[in-house]
């Protein structure tokens, strides 16, 4: 009944935690806001009739947090009925390492199954979805191609669409969402790392994306899942969104978030990114490099088992001070550190490995590289592929778009 005890009571509890995602904006001016964005997991009045009364397969992380608390606590206090959490890399709570395979499991905290979307399969299966009457997808995603979130993405909307169930993805805000860049990936080098022929960095949300995905018939045969995406309010594309809550192990702060689209590409050559250190993605080096203003040693940790050149020193660059740039609102991918390694380890054609060409999407950035080609002349020839992807994107932006010209 209308105005039952219970739905009074889940309304209060609703608006307590209707609160801004855990992150901050930073503007050209001014670099402490407080965001007054409320992501998609924070606007549960939006979507609590969806999923009330159903069996809920949730597809969430370590960064599926709302009001300081995750999502599977928030939705569980409300009595909704959570029968399955589906994992993606690094697992539910975050803590494995890149390309550690996931087993199945159970959450401790709460009890639910937890079934990877990492292990011997990256996609649910029937069986995994016979007692789903509905699935909620809330990752926090950083606007990467080669970021794996966006491919566990589209694996659940391939699973639901197989299975007729609808799919509910909760809108976050993309941290490298500014700007547009970087080659469109080839359909022979599609994997795991670059599912779409989408450039290196897109511009969208990951609501955005899902709706391109269905729109395009991306999805094997052209078939679409049912989506709804519940939108953000207060975001604005052009702010730069410091995450709170690391979105994996290995990007544990801003300056990592926003060097990630142009140090993981060094993750296809010799020269390391700084895994097995507290500072991944902010800096590169390898033991043969001597320009280089920062030295550090490679451990193994937990979240990077036996890393590139464990226990062995490289010089290199720290550029998290390079981070601060971004505060201007540099809009491009930066290949000037990938040309100055290549350079100076003496252009052996063993600098780069076959996974360089996973990460790029396309064969013909290693061999500008190794041709000597500038920056600017690679990127020039970026652009036809470019402009063809803006168009499509445009027909999916769900918020006012920047300039992307």
């Amino acid at each position: 009944m209308p105005g039952s005890s219970l739905q009074i009571l889940i309304s209060a509890f609703l608006m307590l935690i209707a609160l801004p995602s855990c992150l901050q904006v930073t503007g050209p001016a001014d670099i402490s806001n407080d965001s007054m964005l409320r992501s998609g997991a924070s606007r549960m009045q939006a979507y609590l009739p969806m999923i009330e009364g159903k069996n809920v397969g949730l597809v969430a992380n370590h960064s599926s947090m709302t009001g300081g608390v995750h999502l599977a606590d928030t939705l569980m206090a409300s009595g909704i009925d959570i029968i399955k959490v589906f994992a993606p890399e690094h697992g539910f709570r975050g803590m494995a390492g890149a390309g550690e395979a996931l087993d199945n499991g159970h959450d401790p905290a709460t009890g639910i199954p937890v079934i990877s979307l990492y292990g011997e399969k990256k996609k649910p299966s029937k069986e995994d979805l016979r007692d789903i009457d509905i699935l909620l997808f809330d990752i926090q995603d950083v606007g990467v191609r080669f970021y794996t979130y966006i491919s566990t993405l589209t694996y659940v909307m391939e699973a639901a669409a197989q299975s007729g169930i609808p799919l509910v993805v909760l809108d976050r805000p993309n941290p490298n969402g500014f700007y547009i860049d970087g080659p469109v990936m080839e359909p022979e080098y599609v994997s795991f790392v670059g599912l779409h022929p989408v450039p290196i960095v897109y511009g969208m949300t990951i609501g955005e994306y899902a709706l391109m995905v269905n729109g395009e018939g991306w999805l094997p045969g052209g078939i679409q899942c049912e989506l709804s995406v519940i939108r953000m309010t207060g975001y604005n594309r052009d702010e730069l969104y410091r995450l709170q809550v690391k979105p994996s192990p290995n990007l544990p702060g801003w300056e990592a978030v926003y060097l990630y689209p142009s140090l993981c590409l060094f993750e296809g050559t010799v020269v390391s990114v700084g895994r097995g250190t507290d500072f991944p993605f902010t800096v590169y080096g390898h033991p043969g490099l001597h320009s280089g203003n920062f030295v550090f040693t490679p451990r193994s940790m937990p979240w990077a088992m036996h890393p590139k050149f464990e226990g062995v020193q490289c010089t290199g660059q720290d550029l998290s001070g390079y981070a601060a740039e971004y505060q201007n609102f540099d809009k491009h991918l930066n290949l000037e550190w990938l040309i100055s390694a290549w350079e100076e380890l003496g252009h052996d054609s063993s600098f780069f490995n076959p996974y360089f060409e996973k990460l790029a999407g396309t064969a013909s950035l290693r061999h500008q590289i190794m041709e000597g080609k500038s920056m600017e002349e690679i990127r020039a020839g970026w652009e036809p592929g470019l402009r063809n992807f803006k168009t499509i994107r445009k027909k999916y932006l769900l918020y006012d778009d920047f300039n992307p010209e």
